[in-house]
């Protein structure tokens, strides 16, 4: 998948930043493909970045606005048609990782046809997917799990894949949604996929490949999120993975989106990943614990850190922060 750039990336009236998380992943990771982001009246979410009109950004040369917002359901609202349909007569394309096609709202599809303009939407695959078969391949494959959604899984497989490449390694980032999909041009993702074929999809993105080749795969939702737990699973049996890393966001209370439902203990995560994991990969095993301190002074995410090592004996580190060479260090000491 190539979507010509630069980008304008549309927040529309995000209700927090994590709202603009597609956004913002796309920022952190390229950074030079952004001209600017555009925001809607009420939008809470600021990415740092200029804020443009359609007309400045057209001025600027942008090629295609991308819908940076992930809500719940992946519903793209009517009241942002206008501002989609305005970027299209500007001669932008528009691309969008929402469950919502573009062309599924007349004035958009209409705007696109007239201008012959692409409207691009990465989370719907063209490819027909196999049922998974959970046959040992070989390759080595890392996952990233998690203790809820948003907390990190992404990154966390991103820089992985960053360390290895610079050790020399053979390693490939494995993009399952649609932010990953935008950062790294080529992926699925799998909770648009139907639920038979999650696994068989997940195959598919992560297939046979060299003994000595990393797969790091992005994970999605977490075992013990109500809404998201078939999707986790899925891509858990898919995957296969040799080892899982643990990925946390150590201040959150509660399920991002279900108040009354509390987050599980870091080593209950683990356990039930690992217990699932073994219907495909019986030797499966928890290589690291990924911690998204950006809520925490740096003194205080530093004793968290020690803390969770202290009591998991596994290497603990935010991968933006610190990096994650600890955690490969230890990947490339067990798993054979």
């Amino acid at each position: 998948m190539e979507l010509a750039r630069p980008y304008l990336l549309f927040i529309g009236d995000a209700r927090d930043d994590l709202a603009a998380k597609t956004a913002s992943g796309i920022l952190d990771w390229r950074r030079d493909w952004c001209q600017g982001q555009f925001r809607l009246p009420g939008c809470n979410a600021d990415l740092g970045i200029p804020d443009l009109s359609i007309a400045d950004a057209q001025a600027k040369g942008v090629k295609t606005m991308i819908v940076g917002v992930a809500n719940a359901g992946g519903v793209l609202p009517e009241s942002w048609a206008a501002t989609i349909v305005a970027a299209i007569e500007a001669g932008m394309d528009v691309a969008s990782g929402l469950h919502t096609r573009l062309d599924s709202i007349p004035a958009i599809a209409d705007a696109a046809k007239r201008h012959g303009r692409q409207l691009i939407d990465v989370r719907h695959s063209d490819m027909t997917f196999a049922t998974g078969k959970g046959t040992k391949r070989p390759g080595r494959r890392i996952l990233a799990v998690g203790t809820d959604c948003s907390v990190g899984k992404k990154y966390t497989a991103l820089a992985l894949e960053r360390e290895m490449l610079a050790r020399g390694l053979k390693a490939d980032f494995r993009a399952t949604g649609q932010t990953g999909i935008f950062i790294s041009g080529r992926g699925v993702a799998v909770d648009a996929v139907v639920a038979d074929f999650i696994s068989g999809a997940a195959e598919w993105i992560a297939p046979a490949n060299d003994p000595d080749h990393w797969d790091l795969i992005e994970g999605q939702g977490s075992l013990f999120h109500a809404s998201f737990a078939g999707v986790s699973l899925g891509l858990l049996h898919g995957s296969q993975p040799d080892g899982i890393v643990l990925c946390h966001e150590p201040t959150r209370t509660s399920m991002r989106g279900l108040p009354d439902s509390k987050l599980p203990g870091l080593k209950e995560c683990i356990d039930l990943n690992l217990a699932c994991g073994r219907l495909t990969n019986p030797a499966i095993q928890a290589v690291g614990v990924s911690i998204n301190t950006v809520k925490l002074g740096p003194a205080e995410a530093l004793a968290y850190l020690a803390k969770v090592e202290d009591e998991l004996g596994l290497p603990a580190s935010d991968p933006v922060a610190f990096g994650v060479a600890n955690i490969v260090d230890h990947i490339l000491k067990v798993v054979r």
